[in-house]
């Protein structure tokens, strides 16, 4: 059994004034990439210069106006890296470079050196303020903790006078969540007062869940506490920089952002130390996907992942929300199914909003195609196939033929595991279309002419049929009420078979004046009672029908 009688609970915040959770997100905050700084340091091979500048690139076209390129002060490399970007002029006037540093003067005076030239400029200071790391890691005090975080403050002043850009603040109480609140609103107002924020000259104060301790709500309390006890709120930009130990960072960002934060700071992915950091791509998508803009350039997934995965060595799961191979794929019968009734009714309706089961955006939306929503194996079902036959090849099988085929599928997935839309058509033309095997198919159809007979009979149409029958060719003329009809009975006649048909449907497979017709029509065999689809396909549709009936009749006598 689990030692846990090891660990304990961590504290909650008894907050019963919370109002969070009676708000809702209405719109995207501003976010901060810190893939280049927390993200990279995570790597087990960091990228160089030249793929930190790529993926930079990437972070400028997705749309990114804050990013945090680095620790300049701690390796010459991250140091070399700023220079670039600024000797190379890839950094847009609008565009904040935010570095981190901390609490000391040497390190802070060589961050300096490192953004000159930078137009805007976040110079990001941090200490820790958490009791464990104040008892264990610096055996210091309250007040002096406190004063680390003043003195830091008082030292990015001294060295912003020589800073010719437009230079902001941003301070952390590192390990926020293991905080006291009334201390961690101490230490922060203390470098608020001490930088002199105004509004319009504000303070990024950024509260880290620097490991994650607790459920969401209670670091939503903690946000929305500090939020409410904040002196002159408007001074501050509330900044929340989630990590993803508990595996609940998303849910902490987006219950902090109702909880008052502004602003969020993650990566692509969620890469980050541990179990990584708060996944911007998927907070980004999940406003998406509530009619929320996210103000971030996320139409094309595929290329985030190309850049990602070859910059950071590192793969995206087949799980991960959005981005993952598998995400948009169903294997169930029933998920199929309804996917595949969902994307109908849409396009039948012409809907405006999209809506359909287990799909909760259009792959289409973010760079995805449809092929691999639908994937058949053994736990697939009818709908799945007839989704696969409909989107892949244009064949819009009736639904009284949706479990017949599908039945034949699920006996080659049960054999070899997972079927390909190509097996799944190959298998769709051997049972219904070019079969002519005579020991297990009977009838070949040769060619058929029909013409219109004068007279009052309801009978006014002629069918002059050839076809063989178990190797024999067989010539026939039959009248009936319409060229199906004579078909029928031409093949009652001289074949001796007794049959009826059910069902019968028919399309268009293709736009165009040569385009190909699909004929459907089941048949009962009166004699057995079985019954059974058959398909044609003619660029005559009523070649097409007589086709499926001739399938039919070979699939009953099999």
């Amino acid at each position: 059994m689990l030692n846990f009688k090891r660990y304990r609970r961590n504290p909650v915040v008894n907050y019963p004034e919370r109002e969070w959770p009676n708000k809702e997100i209405m719109k995207a905050p501003i976010w901060c990439s810190v893939d280049l700084r927390d993200g990279n340091q995570a790597l087990i091979e960091p990228m160089v210069v030249e793929e930190k500048i790529e993926f930079f690139n990437l972070l400028m076209k997705l749309g990114f106006k804050e990013i945090e390129v680095g620790f300049p002060a701690a390796s010459q490399i991250e140091f070399d890296f700023l220079r670039q970007l600024v000797d190379r002029k890839l950094i847009p006037d609008d565009v904040k470079i935010q570095v981190l540093v901390q609490c000391r003067e040497h390190l802070i005076e060589r961050t300096f050196e490192a953004l000159q030239g930078i137009k805007q400029a976040v110079v990001h200071i941090y200490n820790s303020t958490s009791t464990l790391q104040r008892d264990v890691v610096f055996n210091k005090n309250r007040e002096e903790i406190k004063q680390i975080a003043i003195e830091g403050t008082r030292m990015v002043k001294k060295y912003a006078g020589n800073f010719d850009g437009k230079l902001y603040l941003e301070y952390s109480p590192e390990s926020f969540t293991g905080t006291e609140l009334d201390y961690a609103l101490e230490v922060c107002t203390a470098v608020q007062k001490e930088w002199g924020a105004t509004k319009e000259n504000p303070i990024i104060i950024n509260l880290p869940a620097t490991v994650e301790m607790n459920t969401p709500n209670v670091y939503a309390d903690q946000i929305e506490w500090m939020d409410k006890h904040f002196e002159d709120r408007e001074s501050i930009i509330l900044s929340v920089h989630p990590h993803n130990d508990r595996g609940t960072g998303v849910a902490a960002a987006e219950l902090a952002l109702l909880a008052g934060a502004d602003r969020v700071e993650g990566t692509l992915f969620g890469n980050g130390e541990r179990t990584g950091n708060v996944d911007i791509t998927t907070i980004a998508y999940n406003m998406f996907s509530q009619g929320i803009n996210p103000e971030l350039n996320l139409e094309n997934v595929n290329e985030l992942i190309e850049v990602y995965e070859r910059c950071c060595k590192m793969p995206v799961g087949m799980r991960h929300p959005y981005a993952g191979k598998l995400v948009f794929t169903a294997f169930s019968g029933s998920h199929q199914d309804a996917i595949n009734k969902g994307i109908t009714a849409m396009r039948e309706r012409g809907q405006e909003h999209w809506e359909v089961p287990y799909l909760p955006i259009d792959p289409s939306d973010v760079g995805r195609d449809y092929e691999p929503i639908v994937r058949i194996n053994s736990q697939s079902g009818k709908g799945g196939v007839a989704f696969v036959m409909d989107t892949y090849f244009g064949y819009k099988l009736p639904k009284g033929m949706h479990k017949e085929f599908a039945d034949v599928i699920q006996k080659i997935a049960e054999a070899q595991g997972e079927v390909s839309p190509d097996t799944i058509m190959d298998k769709f033309r051997e049972e219904y279309i070019t079969a002519k095997t005579e020991s297990e198919y009977p009838f070949e159809f040769t060619s058929c002419k029909i013409s219109d007979v004068d007279g009052e009979s309801e009978e006014d149409t002629l069918v002059k049929l050839t076809y063989k029958y178990e190797g024999k060719e067989i010539y026939v003329e039959q009248t009936g009420n319409g060229p199906i009809d004579a078909v029928k009975t031409a093949l009652e006649n001289t074949a001796g078979v007794k049959f009826r048909m059910t069902d019968y449907s028919q399309h268009a497979l293709s736009d165009g004046s040569s385009a190909k017709a699909a004929a459907y029509v089941n048949c009962i065999d009166l004699e057995t009672g079985k019954a059974t689809y058959g398909v044609g396909v003619s660029t005559n549709i009523t070649r097409a029908s007589i086709r499926a009936v001739f399938s039919a009749l070979n699939r009953l006598a099999k």
